[in-house]
């Protein structure tokens, strides 16, 4: 599994906003999915959300309505904008191609990016 390089997590407020990214080479170019998970310490891993390279995307209860997930074909690069932040929404994020994705040479795996939202 190759490892991923997220950017954009840190330190929000109830309310806030932040914005995650994503870049995984060669997936504008498959029909699979990238997927955004997060994990509390001491918690099992919890779905967010999913796109596909041609922008079909799913979102889980707890988030939908406040996250947006998007991709840059032209960039490879998958991003989960997240508005009106909870403190329940704090955890350690990271992005995943799904196991489709092995059929066209993709096995990626974001090292993983810390979002705290706390006053």
């Amino acid at each position: 599994q190759v490892q991923l390089a997220e950017s954009g997590g840190g330190l929000a407020q109830p309310g806030g906003s932040l914005r995650l990214s994503c870049t995984a080479p060669g997936f504008s170019s498959t029909t699979c999915d990238m997927t955004w998970y997060r994990q509390e310490a001491g918690k099992q891993r919890e779905w967010v959300s999913s796109i596909s390279a041609d922008g079909s995307t799913r979102y889980a209860d707890s988030v939908k309505g406040r996250f947006t997930t998007s991709v840059d074909k032209a960039k490879d690069t998958v991003y989960l904008q997240m508005n009106s932040l909870k403190p329940e929404d704090t955890a350690m994020y990271f992005c995943q191609t799904d196991p489709l994705c092995e059929y066209f040479g993709l096995n990626y795996r974001g090292q993983g990016t810390q979002v705290t939202v706390s006053s």
